[in-house]
């Protein structure tokens, strides 16, 4: 095996010498001067080099050009974004008699806005370069060279005269790379990307094409533009220079657009706009949340985009991320803005707390208002249009007839009528005539997207459907009784009236009142739970109320209620199923179970909160009627039904 000190070299052009046969009398240099080769090649020396004499070539490559280049000083760099060849004021000149070999690929570009289908890249495998930047001349040399199971790209820059020359250049090229030039930063797929496009598409968008009441939309520009002028303001109140928003709604009403709105204007006015359009990551949804937010406190202060919130983060993801939102880095100067068409699904930590999404905004459907703004907007739109007619007496009649409609409907209706009218033949209908048929078209759809929602949504309720699983309690509560009885509540089914079409759909109405009982129950058996012996437990209000749950070795304990009201326990248990009855009352054993497991010595447990009925129970249903022992003990000032429910 050769060692690299056996090579030597005369040569002074590593791009004469890279591709094999080096004239006789050498090379012609800025000083008129000629040296010949007295051994191999450079690019015999390449080959050997990266076909596996030595393990790492980029170190061979380099002492190579040292020997070539005594005189100069080199710096290396396989950094992509230190692209000294597209920096601007470089002159770019091949080095003479060095042809290069580049490996071309195609870019498809867009039809309709450059004609053609596309182009052909040169990308340099290995070659070199004259280049001149700000008087000062240079060489680059680049290679593609193996490492480990991939490739990557050496760039060589060499200076006849100081080292710190060289580092100026490429600090250039790397702050020239990084900044924007006509794009917008956008993490996907576990990376950043300039995207030029979407910078091109946000140019389109317009305030003035947003249609909103001006109460909110000054609201919202006050939110967005005046925080990033409140620095001082927040520095003064040694509170974090940090905001939330949060933008829902039905889809189809304005979030969109407000939101280009806001990249355009915010980029116009120097906040970088960050676009994150999905946190998967090659390393895990944690280390993308962290590439995003280190690349905002980067560019702070700076506006973070986060659209479809709800999908964005998960379970998986969400401690993580509240970590990053309000956690010990600090994230002065970030106004992180988020999008979601289903508010409901977002965790409580992110719709409800402040100092993480501080302020939301609900983009309805548009009232009548907003959709005469709308339709008003429309005719000033078409009032160049010679073909259309457009009296204000048909803004008022159009407003009206689009009731449930939203800005995405409204817009359709118009778009489409405009379409069929400029490809109509003959004798072409009015404008009005055809704005109103597509807007009974569009009518029919919403009737029959709500027709099937309220079908859906009875199935979900007969009495065949397997019952939800409410959801538990946190970690905090989920031995909490009380929180476990007020979530099944709150996840049973109200009495529904559903439109079906052919006429009017009830839920039976057995099924109601057996609906109906088991919440009230709930409520009931929530209000009656207290906790001041088990220190697991939460107090609550009781009206009065006091309890004594008995061990479940006392055989002799059983229900009993003598309330006589009509919502009393007894009778909300009497007319329930004992399907329902058994399934609903099994949580109550978990209770005696918590409290059992609180102190073993104790052979009973008693809730008593000075006065009033007590009660007393085993906590196990009996297997073969579904009841559950209980006995219970009233008082003279018992609550009546419609304070149990």
């Amino acid at each position: 095996m050769p060692s690299p000190d056996s090579l030597t070299f005369d040569n002074d052009e590593f791009v004469d010498v890279v591709f094999g046969k080096s004239p006789k009398g050498g090379h012609d240099h800025k000083d008129g001067s000629k040296k010949a080769p007295k051994d191999k090649s450079f690019y015999e020396h390449s080959v050997e080099t990266v076909s596996a004499p030595w393990s790492y070539p980029i170190a061979a490559s380099a002492d190579a050009l040292r020997r070539l280049y005594p005189k100069h000083s080199l710096q290396t760099t396989r950094d992509s974004s230190l692209n000294i060849l597209s920096l601007p004021g470089v002159a770019v000149e091949p080095l003479e008699k060095t042809p290069l070999i580049t490996s071309l690929f195609f870019a498809p570009l867009s039809k309709r806005l450059a004609g053609v289908p596309g182009v052909l890249i040169d990308k340099v495998e290995l070659g070199g370069f004259n280049i001149s930047w700000q008087g000062l001349d240079f060489i680059v040399y680049i290679i593609q060279a193996p490492i480990g199971f991939g490739v990557v790209t050496q760039t060589y820059i060499l200076h006849e005269g100081p080292e710190d020359r060289i580092r100026i250049l490429l600090l250039s090229a790397g702050a020239y790379n990084h900044e924007l030039h006509n794009e917008i930063w956008v993490y996907d797929q576990g990376y950043w990307q300039k995207d030029s496009a979407l910078w091109a598409e946000v140019q389109k968008a317009d305030w003035k094409d947003v249609i909103l009441k001006d109460e909110f939309k000054k609201a919202l520009h006050k939110d967005v533009y005046g925080f990033f002028k409140s620095e001082k303001i927040y520095k003064e109140l040694a509170i974090p220079w940090k905001r939330g928003l949060i933008f829902y709604g039905p889809p189809g009403n304005g979030k969109t657009i407000s939101i280009k709105a806001i990249i355009k204007t915010c980029d116009e006015q120097g906040f970088t706009p960050l676009y994150v359009k999905t946190f998967t990551n090659w390393a895990g949804d944690e280390q993308a949340m962290n590439d995003v937010f280190n690349k905002a406190r980067q560019l702070a202060p700076c506006v973070i985009i986060l659209e479809d919130l709800d999908s964005l983060i998960t379970d998986r993801n969400r401690s993580f991320f509240l970590n990053q939102v309000d956690g010990l880095s600090g994230n002065d100067g970030l106004l992180l803005i988020g999008t979601t068409n289903h508010f409901d699904r977002l965790d409580p930590g992110l719709s409800t707390r402040p100092s993480r999404f501080d302020r939301k905004y609900k983009f309805d459907d548009p009232d009548l208002e907003e959709r005469k703004l709308y339709v008003q907007y429309w005719q000033k739109k078409l009032s160049g249009n010679e073909e259309i007619d457009f009296p204000d007496k048909m803004v008022d009649e159009i407003a009206e007839i689009t009731d449930r409609f939203s800005f995405a409907y409204l817009k359709e209706a118009f778009v489409s009528t405009l379409v069929t009218l400029a490809g109509w033949e003959g004798e072409k209908p009015s404008f009005r005539s055809l704005l109103k048929q597509e807007i009974h078209k569009l009518s029919k759809q919403l009737d029959k997207q709500v027709i099937e929602n309220s079908e859906n949504s009875v199935q979900q309720f007969t009495p065949n459907t397997a019952p939800t699983r409410p959801p538990r309690p946190s970690s905090a509560t989920e031995r909490d009784i009380r929180a476990v009885l007020d979530s099944l509540a709150e996840s049973t089914p109200s009495n529904r009236v559903y439109h079906t079409g052919n006429g009017t759909s009830r839920i039976l109405e057995q099924e109601l009142r057996n609906t109906q009982d088991v919440n009230a129950l709930l409520h009931a058996l929530s209000d009656l739970r207290t906790s001041e012996e088990a220190a697991s437990f939460r107090h609550y209000e009781t009206r009065g109320f006091s309890g004594r749950l008995a061990d479940e070795d006392d055989p002799s304990a059983s229900w009993n209620y003598s309330s006589n009201a009509d919502g009393s326990p007894r009778n909300l248990m009497n007319r329930m199923s004992s399907t329902q009855r058994e399934r609903d009352m099994r949580l109550a054993g978990l209770q005696n179970m918590t409290m059992r497991s609180s102190n073993a010595s104790s052979s009973r447990r008693h809730f008593d909160l000075g006065g009033g009925p007590r009660w007393e129970g085993l906590g196990r249903p009996s297997p073969a009627t579904g009841t559950f022992p209980v006995r219970y003990h009233p008082s003279p000032n018992e609550p009546s039904a419609s304070d149990l429910a």
